[in-house]
């Protein structure tokens, strides 16, 4: 029998950290501590060679069960829709207007935090309804 490996989910990104932190509220994860021996992220950071200073971040449930999620700086911009995207479950288990009353209130939150709310996906009869929704740097995700 195969066994599961851990994984993580990396964002090409422009600003790692701001997205990383992004990510963080939208989410409940948590910045891990910085390596052995320094106070601060930004404190090793400066330890770094100019050209890799801030080219990465990462953030982590803080429960343990979630994959590590890690952003690292890219050149290029976002230039076509995403092929792998998150959907964020926080209507689990709801239908009709108690659903889309709790991804609204949601998507508002997230709206306030930097998000793009894109287009409400209606239920159809197979589907329940999502809201689709860009990050702060334009990476899409739902609202499920």
């Amino acid at each position: 029998m195969a066994s599961v490996n851990q994984f993580q989910v990396t964002f090409d990104c422009a600003e790692p950290e701001r997205v990383a932190r992004f990510w963080c509220e939208v989410l409940g994860y948590v910045v891990p501590p910085p390596p052995d021996g320094f106070a601060t992220w930004e404190e090793y950071d400066r330890t770094l060679p100019p050209e890799v200073q801030g080219a990465w971040f990462a953030c982590v449930d803080p429960s343990g069960a979630g994959p590590r999620l890690f952003f690292q700086r890219v050149p290029e911009g976002k230039v076509v829709k995403n092929r792998l995207h998150l959907d964020v479950r926080v209507g689990t288990g709801l239908v009709g207007e108690q659903r889309l009353a709790v991804l609204e209130a949601e998507c508002a939150r997230l709206v306030a935090l930097g998000a793009v709310r894109v287009r409400l996906l209606r239920a159809d009869g197979v589907n329940e309804s999502c809201l689709v929704m860009q990050d702060i740097e334009g990476n899409e995700f739902c609202l499920d």
